[in-house]
């Protein structure tokens, strides 16, 4: 029969509704009869599509050797940067170990903090905890990147100007330094300035010195959008003004300030 126009031939594979894995488990000893899983749309047809637009692909269907699953939900295969990229960003990471006591003992996990950038003016902020290193690193890592964001620095060196800022029981305060000055400043500051590429700097840390505090306060103050001008306090609560504005003042008080007597004009 002639193939028609208007019909697709379904006995040739095609590149995108094609793509499955499958695997057959034979019997064991929990049951008798063999199991065929079969897990399709994995990889996403659309990241197909778009390989082999941009040429990145041939389309050919490939059967059982395409990526498992599990390396396919990593949430580093869905950023934006091209692993080339992600490469070349520097990081600063403070790692911490927690206990879980359970009825079956004390349950270790880590949990770890990365500043991301790429030294020259972007920085960004991520936490991950998991059972292993490798586990933690791999859910920090991609929300760093994703929350990435572009700091203002004084001719791509220094910050603008003095900074203080409240953190838990931490406070820092940040000040602008001549060129050549260097970063005299505590050793996780440090790491995080030079991830976002800030060169001349001094900081001094006073309360709680806890270096995931400290971090997270020094990212804050670096960022963006944390803080309205004079408005609220950047922690999610009820917002309130930060720096009051003078009332109508009476004109015996302007007399005062002015030191001479106001004469009206209209009679």
């Amino acid at each position: 029969m002639a193939q028609s126009e208007y019909f697709p031939n379904l006995m040739t594979p095609d590149a995108l509704l094609d793509l499955h894995e499958s695997k057959t488990f034979p019997p064991s000893r929990h049951t008798r009869y063999s199991n065929t899983v079969v897990v399709r749309n994995n990889p996403s047809i659309f990241r197909v599509a778009r390989e082999i637009e941009e040429g990145e692909r041939e389309e050919t269907v490939v059967v059982d050797e395409v990526e498992s699953s599990t390396d396919a939900m990593k949430p580093i295969k869905f950023l934006h940067i091209p692993s080339s990229e992600l490469q070349k960003l520097y990081r600063a990471s403070v790692i911490r170990f927690v206990k879980q006591q359970t009825g079956k003992g004390k349950v270790e996990r880590y949990a770890i903090l990365v500043a991301v950038g790429n030294g020259r003016g972007l920085l960004g902020l991520g936490e991950g905890k998991g059972p292993d290193f490798p586990t933690a690193l791999g859910k920090a890592f991609p929300q760093a990147v994703r929350n990435m964001d572009y700091i203002e620095r004084f001719e791509n060196r220094t910050v603008w100007t003095e900074m203080e800022s409240k953190f838990g029981a931490t406070r820092i305060i940040v000040r602008p330094r001549p060129v050549g000055f260097g970063l005299a400043c505590n050793p996780i500051i440090h790491e995080v300035f030079k991830v976002a590429g800030i060169k001349d700097a001094s900081a001094k840390v006073w309360g709680s010195r806890n270096q995931y505090q400290v971090m997270k306060a020094i990212v804050r103050m670096l960022l963006p959008g944390r803080e309205p001008t004079l408005m609220g306090n950047g922690l999610g609560k009820r917002g309130r003004t930060m720096e009051k504005g003078r009332e109508l003042r009476s004109a015996m008080e302007i007399e005062r300030d002015r030191g001479r007597r106001i004469v009206p004009l209209h009679t």
